[in-house]
């Protein structure tokens, strides 16, 4: 396995990913290079920016692109709350979404805290 995977941010960051593909895929058509695009963009960024990091020879090189996902995940939240503001999920969609883009945010800041630590 690779050292990525055996992170718990890393596993849950692709569950985002596929939440995201999923409800993405009832955007409309005219949001495909728009909201759709921007969005599964930003939650990808998440799990390969830890993954790469991960991989990375140093803690302060893992921690730099663990701080951009941590990035990536405020660039998410917003956007979910434009999808939201635009009709394009409900309200209960919306809740769905933020809860595990809030429990990635909590795990990515909780590994940076340990790579800050082992520093």
């Amino acid at each position: 396995m690779r050292p990525h995977q055996n992170l718990i941010a890393w596993q849950e960051s692709i569950t985002l990913v596929k939440s995201i593909y999923l409800i993405t895929m009832k955007f409309p058509e005219t949001e495909k290079f728009g909201l759709t695009s921007q969005l599964r963009r930003a939650s990808v960024s998440v799990a390969c920016n830890i993954a790469e990091g991960a991989a990375r020879k140093t803690k302060k090189e893992f921690a730099q692109f663990t701080y951009y996902s941590s990035g990536s995940l405020s660039e998410v939240d917003t956007l979910l709350l434009i999808s939201k503001e635009l009709i394009l999920i409900n309200e209960e969609e919306y809740k769905s979404l933020l809860r595990i883009n809030d429990k990635v945010t909590a795990l990515v800041n909780g590994l940076l805290k340990s790579l800050r630590q082992e520093n």
